[in-house]
C-alpha cells in the first residue's frame, strides 16, 4: 500500500512539472500532510444519481485517494445537515480545495517572508497550515463562519503543529481586531467584494479572491490596494470556489422558485441567441452575463431520448423565470418568461453586449472597489461594463 508520504511526493511532482509548485512553497507543501485535514467522513458523488452525495469513511480507498489527488474534496453538505433521502447530501457547503488551485492562489498573493495574512474561509484548515508553514503561525489569521467547521480546523491545525489565529465569524467582515494585513486571501468566492477586505489591507497590499456570480464560475481576482483606500485589479484564470454564504445562491431545488402551473401567465417569443453559449458553467458568455444580470440562476433539462433537445431554465429567487427550448440544428428557439422581471430580455441584452464587445473571456474583466461600491470593467478601469451604453 502506498504511504501518505509517497502519495504527497507524487502529487508534488505533478504540480512541479506543471510549473505550479515552485520556490518557497515547495518546502511548505512537503511539510503539510493534506490527509491530516480531512474529516473522518467526506462526501462523494453517488453513482447513477446526479446531484446526490454520499458519505465515505477513511476506511474506503476513495478517502485516501482523494486526499492526494488534484481534486477538491467535499467535507460538508447542506451546512452540516444532509437534506437528501437516507442521509444523502444535495449541496456541497465546505471542501478542501484542489491543490493546484490552492497553489495558484498562493502564488498570486506574492507573499514575502514575514507577511501578515488574513484568510477568509478556514474550511478544513489545510490552506491555513500551508500559510503557517511558509510565514509562521503568528502571521496568519483565518476566519470561518461555521462553528463546527472552525472547531474541526482548530483541532487539526494544533494536532499538526500549527497555531494560527482561527476566528469564528462572518468572513465578509474580515477580522478588524488583528488588522492591518499585507494580504487578504479568500478561499471563498465573492460576487460583491466586501469593502472590509480592502479597508483592512495596508496600502500597497493585495486582496486575492475568486470573483464571480451565482450564474457562472469565478475568476481569480488580484486587487491592489491604493493609498486612497480604493482597490483595483484584473481577473486571471478560473477559480472554482463556493460563494460567501451571505452571497450564495438560494438552497433547494430550482422548482421551488419556478411556477409552471396553468395559472402562471407567460410572455412568449423567439430568440436567435446561441443557447450553447449559455450551457457551460465556465463559458465566457455566462461570465459576462452574470456580471450584467444580477441574482440570476440557471438549470438545464436534457431530453433522455438522445435527441439533443434541452430546456434552459433561468430564474431568480423572487418568482421570475424564463425557459428557452433548444432543438439541434434550429436557428431560433422558443422562449417563455414569467414574473416581475423579464429575465430572458435581460439575458439577451447582456448577451448582445458580450458579442458586440468581441466575445471577451474572463481574463479581460477587472474590478475597482471603493467605499461606495464596485465597478466592473473590461481591459481597463476607463471602460466600465454596463448596459447603459
Amino acid at each position: 500500500m502506498t504511504s501518505p508520504e509517497e502519495r504527497s511526493a507524487t502529487l508534488a511532482r505533478r504540480l512541479r512539472k506543471r510549473g505550479i509548485l515552485t520556490g518557497a512553497w515547495e518546502q511548505a507543501f512537503a511539510g503539510v500532510p493534506r490527509h491530516a485535514f480531512l474529516p473522518d467522513e467526506i462526501w462523494a458523488p453517488e453513482a447513477g444519481a446526479p446531484g446526490r452525495m454520499v458519505p465515505v469513511g477513511r476506511d474506503d480507498p476513495y478517502w485516501m485517494d482523494s486526499a492526494y489527488d488534484d481534486v477538491a474534496v467535499a467535507t460538508q453538505v447542506d451546512d452540516g445537515r444532509p437534506s437528501g433521502r437516507h442521509g444523502r447530501g444535495r449541496t456541497v457547503t465546505s471542501s478542501v480545495s484542489q491543490p493546484s488551485l490552492v497553489m495558484a492562489m498562493l502564488n498570486a498573493a506574492d507573499l514575502a517572508d514575514g507577511a501578515r495574512v488574513l484568510e477568509i474561509g478556514t474550511g478544513s484548515g489545510y490552506n491555513a497550515a500551508l500559510l503557517s508553514a511558509r510565514l509562521g503561525s503568528h502571521n496568519v489569521t483565518s476566519v470561518e463562519i461555521d462553528p463546527q467547521v472552525a472547531g474541526h480546523a482548530r483541532a487539526r491545525l494544533l494536532a499538526a503543529g500549527w497555531a494560527p489565529r482561527v476566528v469564528t465569524g462572518d468572513g465578509a467582515r474580515g477580522v478588524p481586531a488583528n488588522a492591518p494585513y499585507d494580504r487578504v486571501l479568500a478561499t471563498v468566492a465573492a460576487n460583491t467584494i466586501p469593502y472590509a477586505w480592502v479597508e483592512q489591507t495596508v496600502p500597497g497590499g493585495l486582496v486575492v479572491t475568486p470573483w464571480g456570480t451565482p450564474y457562472s464560475s469565478a475568476g481569480l481576482l488580484r486587487l491592489s490596494v491604493g493609498d486612497d483606500g480604493t482597490a483595483a485589479g484584473q481577473v486571471s484564470g478560473r477559480a472554482g470556489f463556493m460563494l460567501l454564504r451571505c452571497q450564495r445562491a438560494p438552497l433547494g431545488g430550482w422548482r421551488r422558485y419556478v411556477d409552471t402551473s396553468a395559472s402562471a401567465e407567460t410572455e412568449d417569443s423567439t430568440t436567435t441567441v446561441d443557447l450553447g453559449d449559455l450551457v457551460g458553467l465556465d463559458g465566457n458568455a455566462r461570465y459576462a452575463i452574470g456580471i450584467l444580470v444580477p441574482e440570476l440562476y440557471q438549470v438545464e433539462q436534457h431530453a433522455d431520448d438522445g435527441s439533443g433537445e434541452y430546456t434552459l431554465w433561468l430564474f431568480d429567487a423572487n418568482g421570475s423565470w424564463a425557459a428557452a427550448d433548444h432543438t439541434p440544428g434550429a436557428r431560433s428557439f422558443r422562449v417563455s418568461q414569467h414574473g416581475p422581471r423579464a429575465l430572458w430580455t435581460e439575458v439577451e441584452e447582456a448577451y448582445r453586449w458580450w458579442t458586440t464587445a468581441g466575445r471577451p473571456g474572463r481574463d479581460r474583466f477587472g474590478l475597482t472597489v471603493t467605499p461606495e461600491g464596485q465597478t466592473p470593467w473590461l481591459d481597463t478601469p476607463a471602460t466600465p461594463v454596463t448596459l447603459d451604453g
